[in-house]
């Protein structure tokens, strides 16, 4: 038994996505969240300043004695995963596995898509992982840069939103793909709107699912598991109105985040 928290990070709120998830499998566990909502977006920027970013966030979540780090962000779980593991002598677990794994078990037609972050896109990350596991599928992927912005203005729900992902996914919905993977941890709260866009027919892959399976198996093959607790403490690198209105939407209660001085890390 570990009693220390689970440490969750992502470039802003998109990670909360994770939190949820973990919520429900992982009812006993401690949390603490930090969003680098200081320095959104990840996905435009380079392999080294993500990086370095996410370098700086974990050290932060050690200061809390987490036993292990969840990289709520597809953009560092594509670019950055390797180069983190070697940097730190904690368990890390990134968001592209387990959503290609659960894209692999949906789709039926092997006609896959995936959209996410400029970085994300550019990294093939999905498509390797995904024809790793099976070559047969064919992958089709999109970047949706805007997608990220919308949704920390809160602005998921709209008609901007649905005029955006009508334009992203309009070739997309020619490649008669029956699977799409939200390869941006922000993109669930956009599930509505890119559903009511793609149709009925195809399924919707939220990586943060398995994502959480996967945290509850490492932690129970360490040992690591808690058996009581549930509390989750929330920190940003700039404080905003935004993150605690749309985040106490997004997770059902009300929430209140710290402000943290990221460059000390």
């Amino acid at each position: 038994m570990d009693n220390g928290p689970i440490g969750v990070f992502d470039s802003g709120l998109g990670g909360l996505t994770v939190v949820k998830e973990l919520m429900k499998v992982l009812p006993n566990e401690d949390i603490v969240y930090f969003g680098d909502t200081a320095r959104i977006p990840y996905g435009t920027r380079s392999r080294d300043i993500v990086t370095k970013y996410s370098a700086q966030s974990i050290r932060f979540l050690l200061s809390k004695n987490i036993k292990m780090a969840v990289i709520a962000c597809n953009t560092v779980s594509a670019g950055s995963y390797d180069s983190l593991k070697t940097m730190f002598d904690l368990p890390l677990v990134g968001v592209i596995e387990p959503g290609a794994t659960a894209a692999v078990e949906a789709t039926k037609n092997k006609r896959i898509g995936v959209i996410g972050t400029t970085g994300t896109i550019r990294s093939n990350a999905y498509t390797y992982s995904i024809k790793k596991k099976e070559p047969e599928i064919s992958v089709f992927a999109q970047a949706c840069p805007l997608f990220v912005p919308i949704v920390e203005e809160g602005w998921s729900n709209t008609g901007v939103a649905y005029l955006t992902a009508e334009r992203y996914l309009r070739e997309m919905r020619k490649q008669q793909i029956d699977t799409l993977v939200l390869g941006c941890t922000h993109y669930p709260l956009l599930e509505k709107t890119i559903s009511s866009v793609m149709g009925s027919g195809v399924v919707l892959i939220n990586p943060a699912v398995n994502t959480a399976r996967r945290v509850s198996e490492l932690l129970s093959e360490m040992q690591g598991l808690n058996d009581k607790g549930g509390s989750i403490s929330y920190y940003v690198s700039d404080f905003g109105q935004g993150f605690q209105k749309i985040g106490s939407h997004f997770m059902n209660e009300e929430i209140t985040a710290e402000c943290i001085d990221i460059e000390k890390y």
